[in-house]
């Protein structure tokens, strides 16, 4: 049945077509056919664009991407889930008490805390005063060594800064001494001597001695093993005297309490000067030849405070200030 022209109006109106009762039912239809054929074309390009950036199979696919949007859906449900047990766990769960910061002082042993009340850090001691006080506040049962700590104002990566030297303390160190001589003949008093009986050791990686004094002749057997000896401050070097040709001198005054000191990468001077058990004169002698001794290598072009501070200590014990 043929539409009549009302129909025609109506249907253009739902279009929303530009047309009136004045156009003819030819016009009308006309326009309406061709808004048809717009909206059927609209429908088949969206058709074409889905169906482009779909694949057949795989994850770009229909199926693979209704997959993905469902399981990131359930991670996110379950991101949230989690979420709110944590919360409901931390309300319940009761706080713990957050416990002060101790001082370094609070976190050593009742007896180095005992001893460090008989040190007054606010005052500088004299160098007689401040050994015999380390003696007194010695908190170890065995026979502690006393250790001098110095703090030069030198550049130790100068050459003319880089202080080392040794010298033969007058009281000794109270230490057994085992000196191996690296050298043709037989020295005296000698723990180790002969070339070949230490080059046997050495290239077994033991180490039975405790000073190794060489000869300028023999020195270059010894590069080998440089590795071995250099980290443990055994190579013989001229400058602490373990490279000479008076081995018998040598060995006696590493017997008799030759110590050998060097800067350190901050400029520290750490030495012992004996043992608490030598008592306040030995240890002031001992203390004070160190100090000469380092006091007559202050290197010529240092400008500024040459000595810094002083401090001394025991094995295990508190510190006590030097005034300079």
């Amino acid at each position: 049945m043929a539409k009549t022209k009302v129909d025609l109006l109506t249907e253009a109106k739902e279009l929303k077509l530009n047309v009136t009762a004045k156009n003819t039912v030819a016009e009308i239809t006309e326009a309406i056919a061709a808004a048809n054929e717009v909206n059927v074309s609209d429908t088949k390009t969206e058709s074409q664009v889905k169906t482009a950036t779909t694949a057949k199979a795989g994850k770009r696919s229909v199926k693979g991407i209704e997959e993905s949007e469902a399981k990131a859906q359930k991670i996110e449900k379950q991101h949230h889930r989690d979420e709110s047990i944590e919360a409901e766990t931390a309300d319940q769960a009761p706080k713990q008490p957050v416990k002060p910061t101790r001082t370094r002082l609070e976190r050593r042993s009742k007896g180095y805390r005992k001893a460090a009340e008989q040190v007054d850090k606010t005052k500088l001691y004299s160098l007689k005063e401040a050994l015999e006080l380390a003696t007194k506040t010695s908190p170890t049962k065995f026979d502690a060594s006393v250790e001098l700590h110095i703090n030069l104002g030198v550049d130790p990566r100068q050459a003319d800064q880089n202080i080392r030297s040794s010298l033969v303390l007058p009281a000794g160190t109270g230490k057994t001494v085992r000196v191996a001589v690296f050298a043709d003949d037989k020295a005296e008093g000698a723990d180790l001597n002969g070339v070949d009986d230490i080059i046997k050791q050495l290239e077994k990686g033991q180490i039975n001695f405790d000073t190794l004094i060489a000869t300028p002749a023999n020195m270059a057997k010894l590069g080998k093993y440089a590795r071995l000896l250099g980290p443990r401050g055994l190579m013989p070097n001229p400058k602490s005297g373990t490279v000479t040709t008076d081995v018998a001198k040598a060995v006696q005054e590493a017997k008799a309490g030759r110590v050998e000191y060097r800067v350190d990468s901050t400029g520290i001077v750490h030495l012992s000067v004996g043992k608490v058990s030598f008592g306040g004169d030995k240890l002031l002698k001992n203390a004070t030849a160190v100090m000469d001794s380092i006091k007559s290598n202050k290197p010529q072009s240092l400008k500024g405070n040459y000595i810094k501070t002083i401090h001394i200590t025991t094995t295990m014990g508190p510190s006590v200030k030097v005034e300079l």
